[in-house]
């Protein structure tokens, strides 16, 4: 089987892997959670809030920018307020995101045994 990267794998590689961009993206502390909750339907910016707890105001506000920047999240200014909703793209992802969750419930048993024996060497 080939390697997904080349190896040895360099700064460079790195740096223009856009898994590695992707990864960055949906390892960030409030980026899953703003799109499990937008899951839900469109919510406006203060619902969001109102529904994460400990997000700061300023955390969500960048977050749903770079969210909107990457195109998963749409933004939609109406008189009332400002509405976010996830994008056909945001859609596509949450499958992945789920699945990664579900593992990480599935083998947090081993995970925890693994790190209580790497703990005790």
């Amino acid at each position: 089987m080939s390697p997904v990267l080349p190896l040895p794998v360099t700064e460079a590689d790195r740096s223009t892997c856009a898994a590695t961009d992707v990864l960055r993206r949906v390892g960030e502390k409030w980026s899953v959670l703003v799109l499990a909750v937008l899951r839900e339907g469109p919510y406006g910016f203060n619902e969001l809030d109102r529904t994460i707890a400990g997000v700061s105001r300023r955390i969500l506000t960048r977050t749903l920018r770079t969210l909107e920047s990457d195109g998963l999240v749409s933004r939609r200014e109406t008189p009332d307020r400002v509405e976010y909703a996830l994008t056909d793209l945001g859609r596509s992802l949450l499958p992945l995101v789920i699945a990664i969750g579900e593992w990480a419930v599935e083998h947090t048993p081993q995970i925890t045994e693994a790190r209580t024996r790497a703990a005790a060497r």
